[in-house]
């Protein structure tokens, strides 16, 4: 009985410190960044961790906007805030119907995994099994990581 009691304890604050926070998605800005209203009807702008997805005026920009959509577009999610971007957006992970978003967006081939941000070992396997596979972004042979079209944006300006 203890055991059981331990166990369940121990879930609950893993479960909670893990989804700490729930919102409805009210709009997705891109790829890799949404909108959504937290339970004190704030609107709150999350940029998903762990994941880069190419810029709107990219190739595959509006496809991984959509595939976003398809996956949270309206839908109560749990998230996690992991810091704060140079734009003052929250960074977190978010999940959703026992998946984490960002490993969809990777595994599907709509986003890179933000190595400059992340370890994630798994997240690195799906981005090459993405690869291997051509699917998404990665059926492109002259596809362009969004922090390589970003930079060259900049220099043309």
């Amino acid at each position: 009985m203890k055991k059981k009691l331990v166990s369940f304890v121990s879930f609950f604050l893993i479960s909670f410190t893990l989804f700490a926070q729930s919102g409805k998605v009210i709009k997705i800005k891109d790829g890799d960044t949404i909108v959504v209203l937290d339970t004190n009807k704030n609107q709150i702008t999350l940029r998903l961790a762990e994941v880069d997805c190419p810029e709107s005026s990219q190739d595959f920009g509006k496809k991984a906007k959509s595939f976003t959509a398809e996956q949270v577009a309206l839908k109560i999610v749990n998230y996690k805030v992991t810091g704060t971007d140079r734009y003052g957006r929250s960074i977190a992970k978010v999940y959703y119907d026992n998946k984490y978003l960002s490993a969809e967006i990777i595994k599907n081939g709509f986003g890179w995994h933000y190595k400059k941000f992340s370890k994630s070992d798994d997240l690195r396997k799906l981005e090459l099994s993405a690869r291997s596979k051509k699917i998404g972004l990665w059926s492109d042979k002259n596809c362009k990581a969004p922090w390589e079209y970003r930079n060259d944006m900049k220099v043309k300006f």
